[in-house]
């Protein structure tokens, strides 16, 4: 179904075997898409720097400090390529350099949910060497891989023999390696979402963890309060004490941050007497500029002792409603009688604060972009599950040529999509198409995407000009119509879909045209939030194709 995938100049060729579609195919070509972030910029004096640093689906957050640099990678799920690789110097603005899962034969994600494959990486360097220790959720369990040049390539998964989730790796100043992980508490547990964190001795030369394993948290901070889903945790050493951060509460609105220390690596460990460190589920719902579900941390120390750290949270257009996902924020650390804490008690998150003592990097370009495909597609792009062998879309020579597939978005197959991520609440999607349509069902144009229970669709059908949404698992694999004109032209078109919060917007014109026409009303998005979705994922929106057959 999807071409093979070949690095060419550090980006991504999506081709077919051959790069050409056979005389049966229905090809959708897009000569263009741009993205423009359409609502009012926030103004940012100097030397200061606006949250989230990362915007758009960019949950879980890790980063590692290799001397003046600084790289980051976050949770994709079943998207392909995986664990996107971020570098930066000053923190603050960040560039994509690579993705670690970038080859069909490390990772298979083919027939899973959205919600299914990576979950929260964790990336670490030692003795030149850079490693992420990670979980294939229904897809192989969890590994690690290495890589020399964090750009890449990154090896092959070396499977690792444990269960549970979320695991990371501390490699002590005594040359020993210890990986931590989230798994269930010893005995029957006594409560929904009743977790422990367990660690393991990694042995660095086998890459295998040896196999006693010692509990350092069963349940959370309060045990008396049944806490859930302690989670995400990591251990540095900071003088003579060894710190646990870990996340509890679970990754919606009660998120939070704790910290625990121990005198020995192995524990006990103690919570801290200011616990969570982190959290906002303790603020009143109609504050400004709100954030929620704030946690899943980790910190890095600089130069001139102070310490700062990335975290997941969402920005809510309602609720806890958000199509941006959960997405990469930044914050200083306090320390204070020998604990770190992000934030006193109800103390909001900031959105614009100082920038960290650190030269600076290149300004990051979210705002806006335009894609020609007149050769290889930037890391930036991602598609659904694992590429196959057969052909799926070609970008080359100033369009993207899509080969309409038989999977639609709400099925588990291989969708001829690809896509980049939508980053603010206020901004538009539009691509030049050129498509005629040989039966009723063939489709291209635009599809936003969630989950495939959740995502709007927008293109051209024969003679008309459509738009499909899909709220519910018991709903038509290619959503549900809600908006359709007839097309008055068999000419190329452009097509435009605007987003503003919960509603969005599409409309066409003739390629040349100066004026819009809308295609139905003001369209209700929030059912395709992620708090419907499972909480994982963020829209991501780009060229899709189908054709039933």
């Amino acid at each position: 179904m999807v071409g093979r995938i070949m690095a060419a100049a550090g980006a991504l060729v999506l081709a077919g075997t051959g790069g050409t579609a056979s005389a049966r195919d229905v090809v959708a070509s897009f000569d263009w898409l741009s993205y423009e972030a359409t609502g009012e910029a926030a103004s940012v004096p100097d030397g200061q720097f606006q949250n989230p640093v990362i915007p758009g689906f960019h949950p879980d957050p890790s980063i590692v400090r290799v001397g003046d640099d600084f790289y980051a990678v976050t949770s994709t799920f079943s998207f392909f390529p995986g664990l996107p690789i971020l570098h930066s110097t000053d923190l603050v603005n960040w560039r994509l350099i690579g993705n670690a899962i970038d080859r069909p034969t490390q990772l298979d994600f083919s027939g899973l949910g959205t919600n299914r494959g990576l979950f929260a990486p964790a990336i670490t360097h030692h003795d030149g060497t850079f490693w992420i220790v990670n979980t294939c959720i229904e897809c192989g369990g969890n590994f690690v891989i290495t890589a020399k040049d964090p750009a890449g390539p990154w090896s092959d998964p070396m499977w690792l023999d444990f269960g549970g989730i979320d695991p990371s790796l501390f490699f002590d100043t005594d040359g020993k390696a210890w990986i931590v992980y989230n798994d269930a508490p010893p005995g029957e547990p006594r409560y929904e979402g009743h977790r422990a964190l367990w660690m393991q001795q990694f042995d660095l030369a086998s890459k295998r963890v040896l196999p006693e394993r010692t509990l350092l948290v069963d349940g959370g901070v309060d045990p008396a309060a049944n806490p859930i889903w302690a989670e995400g945790p990591h251990i540095y050493k900071v003088g003579e004490w060894y710190y646990l951060l870990t996340a509890e509460g679970g990754t919606a609105d009660q998120h939070s941050q704790t910290i625990y220390r121990s005198r020995a690596v192995t524990g006990p460990y103690t919570p801290g007497p200011f616990n969570p460190i982190l959290t906002q589920r303790d603020l009143p719902a109609g504050r400004p500029d709100r954030v929620e579900a704030t946690g899943h941390a980790d910190i890095v120390e600089l130069d001139d002792g102070t310490w700062w750290g990335v975290f997941l949270a969402t920005r809510p257009f309602a609720g806890q409603s958000t199509l941006l996902g959960r997405e990469t924020f930044l914050l200083p650390l306090r320390w204070q009688d020998g604990w770190p804490r992000f934030l006193d008690r109800q103390e909001a998150v900031p959105m614009v604060l100082p920038k960290p003592n650190l030269p600076a990097s290149a300004a990051s370009q979210w705002d806006r972009w335009r894609e020609e495909f007149d050769g290889a597609l930037s890391n930036e792009w991602i598609g659904l599950r694992t590429p196959g062998q057969g052909t799926q879309w070609t970008a080359q020579d100033g369009a993207l040529r899509m080969v309409a597939g038989p999977a639609a978005a709400g099925s588990l197959g291989k969708p001829a999509f690809t896509g980049r991520r939508l980053r603010h609440h206020s901004a538009e999607f539009t691509t030049h198409l050129t498509f005629t349509p040989e039966r009723g069902g063939d489709f291209a144009g635009l599809l936003a995407f969630m989950d495939e229970s959740h995502f709007l669709t927008a293109g051209k059908q024969r003679g008309r000009l459509v738009v499909r949404m899909r709220t519910a698992p018991d709903q038509d694999a290619s959503g549900v119509i809600i908006a359709e004109t007839p097309l008055t032209t068999e000419a190329p078109i452009e097509l435009k879909l605007a987003f503003d919060g919960g509603t969005a917007t599409v409309a066409w014109r003739s390629a040349g045209e100066t004026s819009w026409q809308a295609v139905g009303g003001p369209i209700n998005v929030e059912p395709l939030a992620s708090v419907h979705a499972g909480l994982f994922t963020g829209l991501v929106v780009g060229p899709y194709a189908l054709s039933p057959g």
